[in-house]
């Protein structure tokens, strides 16, 4: 249960550092805070190929899905972004943050896709609100940022779901082989 915590706390706390560190001029401090609960997540995994996988893939749809929204005019991030359909960096770095929950303290999504898809349609637009009243982003039609970012992570949660299931770092193979222990431990070892 603390390690369970402990996940979301990490995620909250690098969240509130990455939305206040864009608010202000700051973006840097978002990428040092998600680089610490990333590595701190990947050294904690007894199989962290597989959550880097993850994380990876969670950072690329969050880019891609939160540049889609920048890149229409549905959220102006404040500081902009480096290109019109590319979100700024903290953004990215978030993405990868929130991974680190998807095999911990979400795990109970996994193989609820419906759940995941009412709780990411229903959870995200008070993030986004909430990061717009701390100032890291506006709305030119708060009604259109707020259904579009309910839709899109409607979309994303599940699949993130699915991707985590796929590659959970943490879950024990189910029959594992001479061969798997060996690799697990190499990884381990050398912190992959």
């Amino acid at each position: 249960m603390s390690s369970l915590l402990l996940n979301i706390g990490l995620f909250q706390g690098c969240w509130l550092i990455c939305v206040l560190g864009g608010a202000n001029g700051l973006p840097w401090l978002g990428l040092f805070a998600a680089a610490a609960v990333v590595w701190a997540h990947l050294r904690a995994a007894p199989r962290p190929r597989r959550e880097a996988l993850l994380i990876t893939a969670a950072a690329a749809l969050g880019a891609f899905w939160d540049g889609q929204i920048a890149g229409h005019g549905w959220v102006a991030y404040t500081g902009g972004t480096p290109a019109r359909w590319l979100p700024p960096l903290w953004i990215i770095a978030m993405w990868a943050s929130f991974a680190t929950l998807l095999n911990r303290s979400l795990r109970f999504l996994h193989g609820r896709y419906g759940l995941a898809l009412v709780t990411g349609g229903l959870l995200a637009p008070i993030a986004y609100a909430a990061g717009a009243a701390l100032g890291a982003a506006t709305f030119p039609d708060k009604t259109v940022a707020m259904l579009a970012s309910g839709g899109g992570w409607a979309l994303l949660l599940p699949v993130l779901v699915a991707l985590a299931a796929r590659w959970d770092g943490f879950a024990a193979a189910p029959y594992p082989t001479a061969a798997d222990a060996q690799r697990d431990s190499a990884e381990t070892v050398r912190g992959v």
